[in-house]
């Protein structure tokens, strides 16, 4: 089949959660298919994207978005009742070259990652589509509102209004539609969202995987940190929970690893809390910790940072919210913490009990292996975009 897809980013580099879902099910649909990837991006072609994107599919194209534009967009908005997160990724003139090569390639279907994306391809009436929401926007934006100042507490609650209108509305210009979870899933208020087909995140594990090194430091946490959810995770981690730690073990040492820290991360930075910015590897960061915290109180949706730490046999301890995506066991495979005091218990009894923390990061190694695959997950993304055809 030859399959259009679109993408609201340059999937690379592979630094947020986003940008590898795309990479991944687009490498592993080329396998089979005849691909068009076609990206949005509002900033500078990262060095090698091209060449490094054209290693996984047939064809690459890039779509510059105008930075007046966006801004135009985003004013004229504050009328309407579009969300911000569409109207940013929209533009007509943006919209023509999508025309021109969709009306090139004559794909048998298109497929569009995020509801971002959607508005380019919603009214292809004559070739099947599918809409990933890969998460509940909308539950995302609203979890955020209690952690913004009073300012923007309106902007934020007024977007989580939008956005959940308007995931309820683009469902029916799609024939189809993935999303992350079954508890993203419940989130879309739409009569048939049950049809919703889960395609998880996936996990690599010939990239991902243990290595016995010096362990650096006690703690680490990982990601995008000018991502919200991950600042206040972070935020939480350092200025909350770690004091905690550091009170029964006071040698202790937190990495907090990952592109682009906000600023309210790089004043963290103190002896005992280390922020490393970009990593050219992020595994080294994995290889060097103990054990893997990740308090998140915000966002939604499948949390790559814990397949990877499992991946490398890191014992992990993290929030009902996060978990709630994963599935992992209680007790057995993870750690599952609601508050300050509860993670600080655990990060202390883990450190304290070596044996304990082994077994622990044993099973989380045996379940997300057997669990999370891209290959396997792809196949579902697959046989939805192979049923349009058939149907």
């Amino acid at each position: 089949m030859k399959i259009f897809v679109i993408a609201s980013r340059i999937p690379y580099p592979l630094e947020k959660g986003d940008k590898l879902r795309i990479y991944h099910q687009v490498k592993e649909l080329s396998k089979n298919h005849d691909i068009l990837l076609c990206c949005l991006y509002d900033g500078v072609v990262p060095a090698n994207a091209k060449t490094e994107l054209e290693k996984i599919c047939s064809r690459v194209e890039f779509i510059k978005l105008s930075p007046v534009k966006i801004l135009i967009n985003l004013f004229f908005n504050l009328f309407s009742n579009l969300p911000f997160q569409v109207s940013y990724f929209y533009q007509k003139k943006a919209q023509k070259k999508v025309d021109k090569l969709i009306s090139d390639f004559k794909p048998d279907h298109l497929y569009a990652q995020l509801i971002r994306t959607s508005e380019y391809i919603k009214s292809k009436h004559h070739i099947p589509k599918t809409l990933d929401y890969m998460d509940s926007f909308s539950k995302g934006m609203e979890r955020r509102v209690k952690n913004v100042s009073k300012i923007f507490q309106f902007i934020y609650e007024s977007e989580a209004k939008r956005l959940l209108r308007y995931e309820n509305l683009i469902y029916d210009y799609f024939e189809y539609h993935t999303i992350i979870s079954e508890q993203d899933r419940n989130e879309i208020w739409h009569e048939s969202r049950n049809n919703i087909t889960i395609v998880p995140n996936g996990l690599d594990a010939s990239f991902f995987y243990p290595l016995e090194k010096e362990k650096k430091y006690d703690l680490l946490f990982s990601g995008n940190m000018s991502y919200i959810p991950n600042v206040d995770a972070a935020l939480f981690l350092a200025k909350e929970i770690f004091p905690l730690v550091l009170k029964e073990l006071p040698d202790s040492r937190l990495l907090i690893a990952g592109a682009t820290p906000h600023h309210k991360i790089e004043a963290l930075k103190s002896d005992s809390i280390i922020i490393s910015g970009w990593m050219d590897d992020i595994r080294e960061a994995y290889w060097s910790a103990k054990l893997f915290v990740a308090p998140l109180r915000l966002g939604s949706g499948l949390q790559n940072k814990l397949l990877e730490a499992m991946a490398t046999k890191i014992p992990s301890i993290t929030s009902p919210l996060a978990n709630n995506a994963l599935g992992a066991k209680n007790k057995k495979e993870i750690f599952i913490a609601t508050n300050a005091d509860e993670f600080a218990n655990q990060i202390v009894y883990l450190l304290k009990n070596e044996n304990e923390a082994k077994v622990l990061a044993e099973n989380a190694y045996e379940f997300v292996v057997s669990h999370f695959n891209w290959e396997k997950s792809t196949h579902i993304l697959e046989n939805v975009i192979i049923g349009s055809s058939e149907g």
